[in-house]
């Protein structure tokens, strides 16, 4: 019987180039991400057929999904990938725009990463059926004087992070 370890995800760091809250029922952003995905899994290997990620506030979608490259992961390999997440005038119920508002005025803004997607399990020569995936990131961005982000460009905010995402298959 096969019995796969599901891979690890984890969040290594958000560079924000845009967060913009100013204008009611609407949020502009764009991030770019770095994540890193294990295959735990000795003898078995994972084909990442289809994984989307986007930014979530409140299980909300404020950004776009990015496509990352349909890929294979090795025995106990590791992947970094690093995607551009945004989204432009991207309407937010009113409520949430209110929240949004108030967290970023005081100074943090809890955000979570998403990643969804079909991946496949390889032994040998058999490959099985697709299963789904799902893995969530928290990940906390701070504003103001406040923010414990390193500036990387005039207006980039690098924040470092080792968040483990919550995995399900």
């Amino acid at each position: 019987i096969l019995r796969p370890s599901k891979p690890n995800f984890t969040l290594l760091d958000t560079t924000v180039y845009a967060f913009n809250a100013t204008t009611f029922n609407f949020l502009t952003s764009n991030f770019q991400i770095t994540v890193r995905s294990e295959n735990p899994n000795d003898d078995i290997g994972i084909y990442y057929d289809r994984l989307d990620v986007y930014a979530t506030y409140r299980n909300q979608e404020i950004t776009l999904r990015t496509r990352f490259p349909p890929t294979y992961q090795g025995h106990n390999e590791v992947n970094i990938w690093s995607p551009i997440i945004y989204g432009t005038m991207v309407p937010i119920s009113p409520e949430y725009s209110v929240a949004l508002g108030a967290e970023q005025m005081a100074g943090s803004v809890f955000l979570v990463i998403k990643i969804d997607g079909r991946l496949r399990w390889k032994v040998g020569t058999f490959v099985t059926e697709r299963y789904h995936i799902h893995a969530s990131c928290p990940a906390y961005i701070t504003f103001g004087e406040q923010s414990d982000g390193v500036l990387v460009g005039e207006n980039a905010v690098k924040f470092q992070f080792y968040s483990r995402c919550s995995v399900s298959l």
